[in-house]
């Protein structure tokens, strides 16, 4: 291991990221200023193509943030008051809120245990008359097993609305994460992989209308070709010049950045791997995994996590409730009825990752949770 060690070891750094490429964010965002096109405008439109030829679909769609994102596609799809939609409970609260948002009911279904992501043997039973979509979410970086998915979805007339929040760059059998479904919904949070610097999301799609009704949707309702005509009942969705703007610039970047969060991921579970109390990881055999967090389970977490921070190394847990737990969603589902997430939920710890992530902190990491277990 390294004998180098830089002290302390955050979550996250973006002020790294931001030094590596300060000259040519600054250059785009005084650009920016200079245009004064602080809504939408040209800089939203070349990253929507960017993206779009990124994930080798038609369309991207800039909207406001993550959550809007689902919602407006929730809507676009048709999905409404007495729809129901089949979800997982391990996600961050947006993937439900949004459902519930239109008017429609969750339906929850356990998580796979290694991946962390949907059950696909369990969705068919969760299918009824009222069923209308499947919202499978692409946690930590990991995708979920879409083929089943998109199979029974064909099979029952559902639509499929990937929740890639955490997963940009991610792949499924080749395959851009967010680009098998009928639309992708990502959140570029300044923490994610790729992330702005302030609210932002995006939708994909190959579907031209119904690019073209997100896009009315995301802005009051007005088609692009009639201002202050408005079409139907819409949103102020729309991205932030600014974020258009850092997000080109961050986008080609980003191969190189999930190769280099790769590589801590991949060092953390060679040098954990004889840890018997910790349950590592998995990539499964269809995905290319992005490792947004890098989360381990363990029986211990409150007392590993007070013995790390002790060594100045920051963890997370994403995420400690199972969202059909929570206040806000409880009328959806009980305890004991998601077991696998309920566990989950109570064992899960995240380690720092990040691309900048030097290997002496990798290993101070490595050997503080080593030294815990011995």
């Amino acid at each position: 291991m390294t004998a180098q060690t830089t002290l302390p070891v955050p979550m996250n750094d973006l002020q790294l990221q931001y030094e590596r490429i300060k000259s040519e964010i600054d250059a785009a965002l005084a650009e920016t200023i200079a245009n004064t096109s602080f809504i939408l405008g040209p800089q939203v439109a070349a990253f929507e193509s960017a993206f779009a030829d990124y994930n080798d679909v038609h369309h991207c769609v800039g909207v406001s943030n993550g959550t809007d994102a689902l919602k407006l596609a929730l809507v676009a799809c048709g999905v409404g008051p007495g729809d129901e939609v089949i979800t997982t409970s391990h996600t961050f609260g947006a993937t439900v809120e949004a459902v519930c948002d239109v008017g429609a009911r969750p339906v929850f279904v356990d998580i796979e245990e290694d991946c962390f992501t949907i059950d696909v043997s369990l969705i068919a039973a969760a299918v009824t008359a009222a069923t209308k979509a499947i919202i499978p979410v692409h946690i930590y970086g990991q995708t979920a097993d879409m083929d089943p998915i998109l199979e029974l979805a064909r099979d029952r007339g559902l639509t499929v609305i990937e929740d890639a929040a955490q997963a940009q760059g991610g792949r499924y059998r080749e395959r851009s994460v967010g680009a098998m479904g009928d639309v992708g919904c990502f959140s570029f949070y300044p923490g994610k992989n790729l992330g702005a610097y302030g609210d932002a999301g995006g939708i994909i799609t190959d579907d031209g209308e119904l690019a073209d009704r997100l896009r009315r949707l995301r802005n009051h309702g007005q088609s692009r070709q009639r201002k202050f005509w408005y079409d139907e009942l819409g949103y102020n969705h729309r991205m932030d010049g600014f974020q258009g703007a850092v997000l080109g610039v961050k986008l080609p970047h980003l191969d190189g950045w999930n190769c280099a969060r790769r590589r801590v991921a991949e060092r953390y579970t060679e040098g954990l791997s004889g840890v018997d109390q910790i349950r590592l990881p998995t990539e499964a055999d269809y995905a290319y995994h992005v490792y947004h967090l890098y989360v381990i389970r363990v029986p211990d977490r409150e007392a590993l996590a007070a013995e790390l921070s002790l060594a100045q190394i920051d963890t997370a847990i994403q995420y400690p409730y199972p969202v059909h737990l929570t206040d806000a969603f409880s009328q959806y589902s009980s305890s004991g009825q998601l077991a696998v997430t309920e566990k989950a939920c109570r064992e899960i710890i995240s380690l720092p990752i990040f691309p900048e992530l030097q290997d002496g902190q990798v290993d101070h990491v490595i050997e503080a949770i080593i030294r815990h277990y011995s």
